[in-house]
């Protein structure tokens, strides 16, 4: 939880007068969750870069990470340290006073402290009602006489470095509306201020009566937008929106240069003025001497979109190279980048025991794929990630669905909405399954929209993969293990061409085939019978909430739980879905809050449903974040969201969980993230268990984690003497203890003995935790 304080400065009659002008700093610390969390962000895409005490850092898409000049390490920071995951505008560090600060595109700020945990979280603009949401951009940061002087998309704010609160604000718009200023800079007497729609200001920068417009003079003439003001020796030099640099000359500004490519970042320091466009980086030198440039690099291909200057080096950001480093006078970069997937915006993940592998296909909620997405894959394993570019994908746009062969995990196979369906075998794509290589059809989808929309897909025991592709009455597909296509038509139940598409496919343990639809809810199928039966909307038809099937998934007593636009629900009776006169309906999860009772996840959009190994219930939503829930759906046992979480959206497209080690993925718009959970799946033996972390060390607040059991093992914990302090049953491969004697109190320091003994009696196993405090 944030705890917010405010602080008030002393008022004079005139300030308060104009009190709508000023901030407030509004302000708490973020909490660090490195214990439980790990951050698994894209950093290819780098906004912008700063530097100070021998270190570069660089804001990428919504996470930052520094460069150690001396030891060359690398270090993240990302939400599981506290950052929010919105999305970075600007980034600027104070060698002065330590800081760094971080702007972002909604008017947030965060500022890191140099030896400080936490992040400090600057509310004041984003929460500002006066300012509309367009309006709160964070442009850029100068620090001047240590104030930080914030051009946002309304005005100027000051923000004092050394008391850690906002100073004035200055709308210096006309008749002091809101304007939108792109940089500031000083080059005494004068505050220079560049703006989209008002030119270029300015004002004596030692005036105290700033924060009234009239001080400030236009001085660019007919100039409107300009993208940046710098100062460079005696001059002042902007960068106009139709990418001219001009110079000030006492009454206007004169061109002197005109650049082929979109200028996105202008800076001036140490004497260099950096001039960063899409196509290349260039530093020129007082009097404006070009002094070095980078048109191409010999070894990667690029778009920038911001750049600096530093030690007779360029320091290139990228749109999907991450961070190039380039010596003046050379054509060779330095990548400079932690590892990471391709993207942030993770649509699908699944995983297998010490690998994942994401998709960054793009759909709308009533599966429109376009535009097509022609985007790379990316593979996590213990040895870091591999990512595969859009290249080496054959075509395949729009991966909407990862499915991993359980029989042979190298083997992935990944939906293209649109293309096919794409097979990967030892993290090489080998082939595209479509029209020419295949009984796959190519559908006429609507005017010149013609392709193969594959989505769900499941291995059944038998190693057969069955998939679905929209748009065609014989859209359910089995793939054999010798790549033989068999076609089912399904037109008695349900119009297939009708369907905006077929959605999740989920196998049961009688080998029975589950697919949802976008319009007619849920369709099932007995390959051994060839009968089909289908359920939706209202009672007596099948009870769903909503005829449009997002996610399905069968836990560990074959019940089947089904997440749609408008909620959730459970088939009971999955055995007898195709027995005539059967009870099909499926039932919500109904819990008692203040004595009412309410239906589960009533109106949400239920994006996914995993089952872990204590047959707990890992629900993810468009809009609320992730849910816990015990095996019944009685017990909310976590709730993760933006504000109580490192996930940096609350739209959490897909969920996926490693049974071996428990960690549960999140894939969200915004990022994806990895917590690590505690219920694995049961052992069948008690051969490999182990407690985590041991010893527990001082400080330490979390629980241990006693790993490696069979299902329903006797778990008993005593201190050397053999007193009682933890007893439990396994439900699933592992335990936790909170380290308290039944949970009364802290266990004092000391070796403490761990009895295990297999339901059936026949093996037991005894370990040792060791406390320290």
């Amino acid at each position: 939880m944030l705890l917010y304080v405010e602080h008030n400065r002393s008022l004079s009659m005139r300030q308060i007068s104009i009190l709508s002008l000023l901030f407030f700093t509004l302000f708490g610390q973020a909490q660090n969750f490195e214990d439980e969390w790990t951050g698994l962000f894209s950093y290819v895409s780098v906004k912008g870069i700063t530097h100070g005490n021998d270190q570069i850092f660089v804001g990428a898409e919504n996470a930052v990470f520094s460069y150690d000049l001396i030891s060359q390490e690398i270090t993240t920071i990302s939400t599981v340290n506290g950052l929010s995951g919105e999305l970075i505008s600007s980034i600027y560090y104070s060698e002065g006073f330590g800081l760094l600060v971080i702007g972002y595109e909604n008017g947030l700020i965060e500022i890191k402290i140099d030896g400080e945990e936490d992040i400090l979280t600057v509310v004041d603009i984003l929460d500002k009602p006066t300012i509309p949401p367009d309006r709160k951009r964070i442009n850029d940061f100068f620090e001047y006489n240590e104030n930080l002087y914030i051009s946002a998309a309304f005005g100027i704010s000051l923000y004092d470095m050394s008391r850690l609160e906002f100073g004035d604000t200055y709308f210096i718009g006309d008749f002091g509306g809101q304007l939108n200023i792109t940089q500031t800079t000083v080059l005494e007497p004068y505050i220079y201020a560049s703006s989209l729609g008002g030119g270029v200001r300015r004002a004596e920068v030692d005036n105290d009566n700033l924060i009234d417009f009239e001080q400030w003079t236009t001085i660019s003439g007919g100039i409107v937008n300009v993208k940046g003001v710098q100062a460079l020796g005696d001059d002042i030099f902007i960068a106009r929106n139709d990418n001219v640099i001009a110079r000030f000359q006492g009454s206007g500004f004169v061109s002197i240069a005109n650049f082929n490519s979109d200028i996105v970042d202008f800076r001036s320091e140490n004497d260099l003025l950096t001039i960063t466009t899409q196509a290349n980086i260039q530093a020129y030198t007082p009097g404006f001497n070009l002094t070095a440039i980078v048109n191409s690099l010999s070894n990667f291909s690029y778009i920038l979109q911001s750049g600096i200057s530093l030690n007779n080096t360029f320091y290139m950001g990228t749109t999907e190279q991450g961070l190039l480093a380039v010596p003046f006078n050379s054509n060779t970069a330095t990548q400079i980048l932690p590892d990471g997937p391709i993207l942030n915006q993770s649509f699908a993940i699944d995983a297998t025991p010490g690998q994942l592998w994401v998709s960054f296909g793009d759909i709308s909620v009533t599966f429109d794929p376009f535009p097509l997405s022609f985007l790379g894959v990316s593979n996590l394993t213990e040895e870091g990630w591999t990512n595969i570019p859009a290249s080496e994908l054959f075509g395949a746009s729009d991966l909407v669905n990862v499915t991993i062969n359980p029989f042979n995990p190298a083997e992935v196979y990944l939906s293209s909405f649109q293309k096919g369906l794409l097979r990967i075998r030892d993290q090489t794509p080998d082939i595209l399954f479509d029209e020419t290589n295949s009984p796959l059809e190519r559908v006429n989808l609507g005017g010149n929209d013609v392709g193969i929309r594959i989505y769900g897909s499941d291995f059944d025991r038998d190693n057969n993969l069955w998939f679905v592709q929209t748009k065609l009455d014989n859209g359910l597909i089995r793939l054999s293990p010798s790549g033989q296509f068999t076609k089912f038509n399904f037109e008695d139940v349900l119009n297939g061409e009708a369907e905006l598409a077929l959605t999740e496919l989920k196998i049961s343990r009688e080998g029975y085939v589950f697919f949802g639809t976008d319009k007619n809810g849920l369709v099932g199928f007995n390959p051994n019978t060839g009968t089909y039966n289908r359920i939706s909307e209202q009672i007596g038809n099948g009870n769903l909430p909503s005829p449009s099937v997002r996610t399905l998934e069968f836990d560990d007593q074959n019940r089947l739980w089904i997440g749609t636009l408008k909620g959730l629900r459970v088939l009971f009776n999955v055995a007898g879905f195709f027995d005539a006169g059967a009870d099909t309906e499926t039932r919500p999860i109904i819990i008692e809050e203040n004595g009412v009772g309410q239906e589960l996840l009533a109106q949400l959009t239920v994006t996914d449903i995993e089952v872990d190994g204590a047959n707990n219930k890992w629900i993810s939503t468009a809009s609320s974040g992730v849910f816990y829930f015990s095996s019944n759906g009685q017990e909310t046992l976590l709730r993760f969201t933006k504000d109580n979480s490192p996930l940096p959206s609350n739209n959490v497209q897909d969920i996926a969980i490693d049974e071996l080690d428990g960690r549960v993925y999140f894939a969200t718009v915004n990022g994806l993230v990895a917590f690590d959970g505690s219920s694995t799946a049961p052992r069948d033996d008690l051969e490999n268990v182990y407690a985590f972390p041991n010893p527990v060390r001082p400080g330490f607040s979390g629980n241990v984690t006693i790993d490696g059991l069979t299902d329903n093992a006797n778990v008993k914990i005593t201190d050397i003497e053999g007193n009682l302090v933890f007893e439990t049953t396994s439900q699933g491969g592992s335990v936790l203890w909170d380290t308290t004697a039944f949970g009364k109190y802290k266990v004092a320091s000391g070796v403490y003995m761990v009895l295990i003994t297999t339901d059936d009696f026949l093996e037991t196993k005894v370990s040792k935790i060791m406390i320290v405090r």
